[in-house]
């Protein structure tokens, strides 16, 4: 067996397992980067860029079919299935080759190809081959997605998200599992496309929305392009001839079933820590094998190992991922170092979904027993700017503390992908709602019904403070 030593062992070459290294490297450690393959992120391969290329033909699709509202004939629309997704697979191995040219330019006595283990807290097998001994380790091994047990013997009838776009075409109907980001994406575009889709979740949010008149409104919106049921619980899945039987509980607990060509298992994406060997490491592990972390730091209790990026679950996003591999990087080079690592102060929480409208969540998570704040309301119905362009719908809610100090909120509509930036740098700049009022709002913009929620926040704090 090969034997070699370095100071950091970067295990993944995704999104955070690339910061990591490089971080690493700026801070004179010698850093080794390791990768089972294929490579390329998940964001690039199987997530961010190709679900909006899927969303991006979609969206030319929906607008083509509803130009009526502005006066503009257009006879017919066709769905090129294989056109598509032919484009969609181009565009996308395009993003995915920039990932693997900026691997390559990784000096190759640097990249370490193979399948990485835990031998103890100082030592990893790569592949049977390669013994590899570290001064500290960073874990940037991403996720995969979940399969429900129901699922598991559909055979070609059954999607994941690492799957689904490497189709040939469009399925002629689709059930998807799960209504979180992805899920709710695919299936809106889906049925943009033609597809017949229902889709199913066994919770009661949608699209990470929890604020329920949000809820209520998204649910509105999107069951108008396809069927869906909250609270449904799927208990068997079956192949009848060609096609897909599910059978599932809905909200009251009837039994019901649905017959369709294919399913789409959207039901998230666990963290790809279960064959490392960390039981070997001295880590403090959990029930489901998850190391505990400092999720400024990064760093792991017990062993001189971090976790970033997917592989520790905590906010699995591309932003947040890129940041915490740059921390890991540079604390994993500190430990070998003997400095002391930093733990900087985590960014507001931010996520979005690129449906239309968008939806995205920011900062505090929305709590209907908190008694500490003031929440304020609006709806796009009659926003100027998006009643304009005929996608006035949605709305939005904010919460702030008593002293204006804003909290969080939801948001529902068109835009939304700029609007919860600004709100999440306002988080981030501890601004208060009065501050952000006191920002020049150009006309007409979407971002003109941000300042009227703001607005509608700032009377209540009055009316609050008047008792």
């Amino acid at each position: 067996m090969r034997e070699r030593e370095c100071d950091v062992a970067v295990i993944g070459a995704g999104t955070a397992g690339l910061a990591a290294y490089r971080a690493a490297r700026a801070k004179g450690a010698r850093a080794i980067l390791i990768e089972r393959g294929p490579g390329g992120t998940t964001c690039a391969r199987v997530g961010c860029m190709p679900s909006k290329l899927l969303i991006a033909a979609a969206e030319a699709a929906h607008r083509a079919r509803g130009t009526d509202l502005f006066g503009i004939r257009v006879e017919s629309v066709r769905v090129d299935g294989p056109a598509v997704l032919t484009r969609l697979r181009r565009e996308r191995d395009r993003f995915v080759g920039s990932v693997l040219d900026g691997v390559a330019e990784i000096p190759e006595d640097d990249r370490v190809a193979g399948q990485a283990r835990f031998l103890d807290g100082h030592t990893l097998v790569i592949d049977g081959e390669t013994r590899l001994r570290f001064g500290a380790a960073i874990i940037a091994t991403g996720s995969s997605p979940a399969v429900p047990k129901p699922l598991r013997g559909l055979g070609d009838r059954l999607f994941t998200t690492d799957t689904i776009f490497e189709i040939p075409d469009l399925p002629p109907s689709l059930a998807v599992l799960g209504l979180g980001a992805v899920g709710v994406e695919l299936a809106q575009a889906m049925a943009r496309l033609g597809v017949r889709v229902t889709a199913l979740d066994s919770g009661d949010t949608i699209a990470g929305l929890t604020e329920p008149g949000l809820v209520a409104e998204a649910a509105r919106i999107f069951s108008d392009e396809f069927t869906l049921h909250l609270g449904a619980r799927v208990e068997g899945a079956e192949r009848v001839g060609d096609l897909v039987r599910l059978d599932w509980t809905d909200k009251d607990g009837a039994r019901q079933s649905t017959e369709v060509s294919h399913v789409l298992s959207a039901a998230g994406r666990p963290p790809n820590v279960s064959d490392l060997g960390l039981d070997t490491t001295g880590l403090s592990l959990d029930e489901d094998g998850m190391p505990a972390f400092d999720p400024r730091s990064l760093v792991c209790e017990g062993a001189p190992i971090l976790i970033a990026g997917d592989a520790n679950g905590w906010r699995p996003i591309l932003h947040e991922a890129s940041r915490q591999g740059h921390i890991a990087g540079e604390n994993a080079a500190a430990l070998v170092a003997g400095r002391p690592v930093e733990a900087p102060e985590t960014w507001p929480a931010l996520a979005m979904v690129f449906t239309h409208p968008q939806a995205a969540s920011v900062g505090a998570p929305f709590d209907p027993e908190a008694e500490d704040r003031i929440v304020a309301r609006m709806s796009f119905a009659d926003q100027g700017r998006a009643r304009t362009e005929c996608v006035n719908k949605g709305g939005a809610c904010l919460w702030a503390a008593p002293d204006g100090r804003l909290l969080g909120g939801e948001l529902l509509g068109p835009a939304v992908e700029h609007l919860s930036q600004i709100l999440s740098n306002a988080l981030r700049d501890t601004l208060t709602v009065h501050a952000m009022m006191d920002r020049p709002v150009y006309h007409p913009t979407v971002e003109e019904g941000l300042n009227t929620l703001l607005s509608e926040m700032i009377q209540r704090i009055e009316d609050a403070r008047r008792g």
